[in-house]
């Protein structure tokens, strides 16, 4: 009898055991209904996620100054941008920018909606987390995986190419209105990677900022990489780039293309920006 009653606490204190020992939890289901109010997420959505998942993209998708696969954007809703339109679309996931309006995330996380706020990307290696970050809540780590490989490849066969003791020609990224680009951002970091000496920090610091002709005159990069090699004086932002003294010391030969789209957000983008750098630096040799 005693060893029958020792045997039946043995059993209860198991079954207490496990029942009180946490279950493991289910992997969350996948977002059906997404909406981006954010350029970047935009990208990423089109890259990564199901056509079916994405409710809306923001209202700068199809925007090719801005957007790598505005083309493609071109298939889904696109004019998320206030809180009351992302309402319409009834979203169970809203991605959004740090930089995104923040009257439009405060309302959207104070009705309940899920909101998802992407970091700027500031190098390669911020990218690659975020495409994998992304990717895993999207339901889909492969597409993100495959994504990645690409950036590694690239990324790798660039900087295999760079001619070995070649001097680096020094380059200075010229934007609208005297813009140039800093050391501790994405575009400086794709030249160095490409064999370029980005001047960006020692004309504009470590974020960037705008620099006056009269600098960039004499400072005398060897190249400036620009948007549009053949730009024209269409509005006051792109007249700086037109003056005489910029057209005089760097022709087309001494300019880079590097369209905007290629690098603001990166992500999906970066192959053919590191690719586009790559075969600049080819074009020029062991020179500059």
């Amino acid at each position: 009898m005693r060893a029958w009653v020792n045997r039946f606490g043995l059993i209860v204190a198991a079954w207490a055991l496990s029942s009180s020992a946490p279950a493991e939890s289910a992997p969350a289901p996948a977002p059906q209904r997404i909406v981006s109010i954010n350029a970047c997420a935009d990208q990423l959505l089109l890259a990564l996620a199901d056509p079916a998942q994405i409710a809306a993209l923001s209202i700068y998708a199809t925007d090719p100054a801005y957007s790598y696969l505005a083309d493609q954007a071109k298939a889904f809703p696109h004019d998320a941008g206030v809180a009351e339109t992302v309402i319409q679309h009834e979203p169970d996931l809203v991605f959004a920018g740090r930089f995104t309006k923040r009257e439009t995330r405060s309302m959207l996380k104070r009705l309940g909606f899920k909101v998802v706020e992407l970091d700027t990307v500031k190098s390669v290696d911020d990218s690659i987390q975020q495409i994998r970050d992304v990717a895993a809540m999207l339901g889909h780590p492969e597409r993100g995986d495959a994504l990645i490989a690409r950036i590694v490849d690239a990324r790798a066969k660039a900087a295999a190419a760079v001619p070995a003791g070649a001097r680096e020609p020094t380059v200075a990224v010229y934007q609208r209105r005297g813009y140039v680009t800093g050391q501790n951002t994405l575009t400086g970091e794709l030249l160095r990677l490409a064999g370029f000496a980005d001047m960006g920090g020692q004309l504009a610091g470590k974020t960037g900022g705008f620099v006056p002709l009269e600098r960039i005159v004499s400072s005398r990069p060897d190249l400036l990489v620009v948007a549009d090699p053949h730009v024209v004086a269409a509005d006051q932002g792109s007249a700086l780039l037109a003056h005489p003294a910029l057209r005089e010391l760097y022709p087309p030969e001494r300019r880079i293309a590097l369209p905007g789209r290629l690098t603001i957000c990166a992500g999906p983008s970066l192959p053919e920006a590191i690719e586009t750098l790559a075969a600049e630096r080819a074009r020029l040799g062991g020179g500059s």
